[in-house]
């Protein structure tokens, strides 16, 4: 599959994931008597995922998501030099997104975009007028959960074909946490469609939802390679290397299954 097309599948699948969440926001959480909430809006950003990933996930991987794209480069699982193709398709498709919504929107009287038009905001444009602290620490910690959700849920050791199910889920209960902080974000694409129609104030907070979700992948690598489960992993890699004598033809990654410290020496277990 050649990069545009894949670079076209994340513009499509981010497009629906701001239209379909931030239009939940706009248009029907506070529709007079019927409104979703913030359990419906928490929803519908879950659903848009959930049916992207099986909708584009076998052309681009259903990324939607700078930081979701960085994360799996640091991971060594997304190669770097595909990353700015798959940063403008996502930012592009967020922008689009919020232009079309706006346009239908704008369609009903009273309606006014300075209002917040679904942005992610700190301080007094914070839903719930939480700090610029507290609003970092959120999308730092939020976003470090969804990129574990989605690293252990595609990972090939798990249950095949639900991984958009758990993915879905936890962009929902991640949702559910952060709208009263930041309106949730998690994702600069999200953040920068409707910023850029907003302007003002939303444009000028716009930074820390950039700054969060990119700062996290490379927090959440450094904590992975420093967790005893990584050095362990380390270990067996170079027991992999110098290994020597009858067992050598045999010694392959699948067939090694641990390596244990005992009495100041190493015992390696075969299959």
């Amino acid at each position: 599959m050649s990069l545009r097309r894949r670079a076209g599948a994340e513009f499509l699948g981010t497009f629906w994931l701001v239209f379909g969440g931030c239009g939940s926001a706009v248009l029907a959480a506070a529709f007079p008597n019927l409104g979703i909430g913030f359990v419906g809006v928490a929803l519908a950003f879950g659903l848009t995922v959930l049916t992207m990933v099986y909708a584009i996930g076998h052309i681009s991987g259903g990324h939607l998501n700078p930081a979701v794209s960085i994360g799996l480069a640091v991971g060594k699982r997304f190669p770097v030099s595909e990353l700015p193709a798959y940063i403008v398709a996502q930012v592009l498709g967020g922008i689009v997104a919020a232009g079309v919504l706006l346009v239908i929107a704008s369609g009903k009287a009273g309606f006014d975009v300075s209002a917040g038009f679904a942005s992610n905001g700190y301080g007094a444009h914070s839903p719930g007028g939480y700090s610029l602290v507290s609003c970092l620490t959120a999308e730092l910690v939020l976003t470090f959960m969804f990129l574990m959700i989605i690293l252990g849920a595609t990972d090939k050791r798990a249950p095949q074909g639900f991984a958009a199910i758990a993915i879905g889920l936890g962009l929902t209960l991640i949702h559910l946490i952060g709208i009263p902080v930041t309106n949730t974000s998690v994702n600069p694409a999200r953040s920068t469609g409707p910023a850029v129609f907003v302007g003002g104030w939303a444009v000028e907070q716009l930074w820390l939802f950039w700054i969060a979700p990119l700062l996290e992948p490379h927090w959440r690598a450094w904590l992975t390679q420093h967790s005893p489960a990584s050095r362990q992993t380390l270990e067996r890699k170079r027991l992999l290397k110098t290994r020597r004598g009858p067992y050598k033809s045999k010694l392959t990654a699948s067939a090694l299954l641990s390596a244990t410290d005992r009495n100041g020496e190493t015992t390696i277990c075969y299959t």
